[in-house]
Order: structure tokens, then sequence, then C-alpha cells
């Protein structure tokens, strides 16, 4: 165990690693915040020609929109000259049966963006909608005062005490704990299977097992490697809790747009999504949520890292074998994986139950639903069914695995296989 940590942690890969991850998750973290905070700056000063009458000369601004209308000109004439005058665009907007609108065509010296086409459009359509009411006798006040737009406030809880919740948020803090989760078990399984797989090709393992057994052998590459991994993941949430402080000082402006009230247009869309993110994660319990992804972190690799070692120790030199004999344990790691996406959306589906509490796909699965709720979207007893069924899958799997180990660590020159493997795990001595 002190060897494979020591090794391990030494050296400077594991360093840069350390550092190097939690920093780019923040970089883009923080780059996340700026853009919500700042919006688009790009000011569009937009000129229109409006033949058919559309706006009557009145259109309010719009983000990021200069809106100006232009008379007594001709449009062939003046897209000579539009942009000389500070223009981007020229909107054209003939005269149209009001009933099928044709001919609208805006010119720019450039390809407008996605979200500015569509922005204009719906500025148009907008026009077009209230000339149609205009000429039906509808008043567009009216209309306008008779739509709801109306957000729900979810309170999650039982037995008369309940607290706020956010259906989102839970769902992509579980969906990134679960993908990370499925991401260590293959990075940190591999390389265990390629460490007893580099100790059985240099004939190492075979002095080594002479003053240890092979059952201790493999535990102890198995536990060292998992405490580097359980160190990385210690660094990385510290690391990322000490640099949440320093948001505010880089973006000292976040406060203010957080508690803006909505005065000008796409201010309130960044206000309303700032404050729905930070709402939801006040309500997450992030101390039972670490805690129980430190527990399907460690059970789930434990689990898995056996198996990886039971195949290291079965091959040699043959990478392409290796991969054959992987490819079992691999597919539950998908499954989960797959099942996840499922959990995430939706917690209380009997696949998400089935997933949370079958061993071998529980540690990704479970972690999907764990935000959404303790005591509540997740009872209490199934979290504790799923823990004790993969202490129980891990002491199953690592018996198997420390049975074929034995056997595996000192055999060479014998292609291995599953059947033959199997024969090995269960043979009485």
């Amino acid at each position: 165990m002190k060897r494979e940590y020591v090794t391990r942690v030494a050296k400077r890969s594991f360093l840069l690693m350390t550092i190097l991850i939690p920093l780019l998750i923040f970089g883009f973290y923080a780059a996340i915040i700026a853009v919500a905070i700042s919006g688009g700056n790009e000011k569009q000063y937009i000129a229109i020609i409006d033949e058919a009458g559309l706006f009557n000369k009145k259109l309010p601004e719009a983000e990021n929109f200069n809106f100006r209308f232009i008379d007594n000109e001709n449009v062939n004439d003046f897209l000579l000259k539009y942009h000389q005058q500070g223009y981007t665009s020229l909107l054209y907007i003939p005269a149209f049966d009001l009933n099928d609108p044709k001919g609208i065509t805006i010119y720019s010296e450039s390809q407008l963006g996605p979200i500015t086409k569509s922005k204009i459009e719906r500025v148009i359509n907008s026009g077009i909608e209230n000339k149609r009411m205009l000429a039906a006798h509808i008043d567009p006040t009216q209309l306008s005062n008779i739509k709801s737009d109306v957000s729900i406030i979810a309170q999650v809880g039982k037995g008369g005490e309940f607290k706020k919740g956010s259906s989102d948020i839970s769902s992509a803090v579980g969906y990134a704990a679960g993908i990370l989760i499925y991401i260590t078990m293959f990075i940190y399984g591999m390389m265990v299977m390629r460490g007893v797989m580099e100790e059985k090709i240099n004939r190492i393992a075979e002095v080594i097992v002479s003053s240890v057994k092979p059952f201790q052998l493999m535990l102890g590459k198995i536990i060292g490697i998992g405490a580097v991994g359980l160190t990385q993941f210690v660094i990385w949430i510290l690391l990322m809790f000490v640099l949440q402080f320093f948001i505010p000082i880089l973006f000292p402006g976040m406060a203010h747009a957080m508690s803006a009230q909505p005065g000008g247009p796409g201010g309130m869309q960044q206000s309303n999504g700032l404050t729905a993110v930070t709402e939801g994660l006040r309500y997450l319990n992030f101390g039972l949520i670490i805690f129980a992804f430190l527990f399907y972190f460690i059970g789930g690799y434990l689990q898995y890292a056996a198996l990886f070692a039971a195949v290291g120790s079965a091959v040699s030199e043959d990478q392409q074998e290796a991969q054959q004999l992987t490819l079992p344990i691999t597919m539950p790691i998908v499954l989960a994986f797959v099942i996840m996406t499922r959990a995430a959306a939706e917690p209380e589906s009997g696949l998400a139950i089935f997933g949370s509490l079958f061993p071998l796909t529980s540690p990704i699965v479970m972690m999907a639903r764990i935000p959404y709720g303790i005591g509540t979207t997740v009872p209490w007893w199934q979290l504790g069914l799923s823990m004790l069924f993969l202490v129980c899958g891990f002491l199953g799997t690592t018996w198997l695995a420390g049975k074929i180990y034995r056997t595996g660590i000192l055999l060479y020159g014998k292609k291995a296989s599953w059947k033959e493997m199997w024969k090995w795990a269960f043979k009485s001595n």
C-alpha cells in the first residue's frame, strides 16, 4: 500500500493534474459567470425602411438593438450608403398582404448570427401580430394583460416540513457526480490492471510473493492506488471550496447583477438565471452529497479494481487479450452510465431505483439521485440498502478476484480466458 501510494503521489504528473484540473474547472466556471453577467456587448444599429407602415415609426429598443426609421429614401439608393452612415444592417419592409407577408429582407455586409436573426424575426412577427389583432378589432394591450407567465415554486418535504428545491440544479449536480465516478472508475481501474501486468511481465511479482501472500499483494495495490484517487478528490474539493471565494473578487458586479431589478431587456433573464442557480445550490445538502460521493467512489472503485486486478494477473504482454478480458467488466459500468442519464431526469422511476440498488451500477446511478433529497425522493431505506449491497458486492468481487489473482500472477505462457479464470476461482485449493 505504501509503495503504490508514495510512488504515484510523488510523480510530477500527479501534482500537475491535481492542481490543474480544479483551476480549469474554476476557469470555465468563471467564464460562464462572466458571460452571464455581461451578456452580449455587440450593439446592432439597424436602419428600417418601412413601406408597409408595419411599426408606424414606433419601435421600442430591444436588447443590444438600436432601430432607426429612414424616411424619403429609396431602398436601392440607401443600400449604397447605409454602412457609411453607421448602420450595421438595413431592414426593408415592403408593402405586403397582412395575411401573406412576403419580401421582408435584411441587408448586411456580414452574415447575421442565428441569435441576431431570430431576435429580429421576433420583432417583425410581433408587429405583424399586432396589426392582425387591430384588423380583427382585438386590443393588443388587453390580450397582453390576459397572458400569463407563471413560475411554480417547488417545495419538497413531508410531514408538514418542506424546503425549497430545484430539479434542474439537482439533476445537474447528480449528473456531474455520476460522470465523475464513471470516469474515475475507468481511470483507476485501468491503472490497477496495468500495474499488475507490469509486475507480472517484469517478474517482480515472483519475488514479492515469496514474502507476502498473493491476496495481500493484490489488496495492497488496490488500496494504495485507491488512496491516490481519494487524495486527489479531497484536494480537488478543498481547492474548489477555496477558489469559490475568489469569484466575488474577480466579478465585483456579480452581486449587483444577482440583486438587480428587471429594468431593461435581457437584464431580467440574466438576473433570474443567476439567482435560480444560486438558490438551487443553496438548498442542496452538500455535506451529505460529499459523504455519499466518497463512499460510492471508494465502494465502486474497490469493487471494480479487484476485477481489473484479476484480469491484469491473467494476461501477459498481449494488450489485445487484456482488452477482450476487460469487456465484461466495462459493460456494467457503461450500463450504469446509461441508467444514470434516465435517473438524473426521473429519479423515482423503477429503472433508477433498480440501478441505485444493484451493486455493479449503484455507485454511478445513486449519485444521480441523491441531490434530489435523502428522505424525500430517495428514502433512507433505499440508501441504506444500496450501501449494504455495495459492501457485499465489494467483498464478493474481492474474494473472487483474489482466487483468480493467486493463480494468474504466477502463470506464464498460457492464454487465459474467462472460462479458465472461472475454474481458478472455484478450484478447491
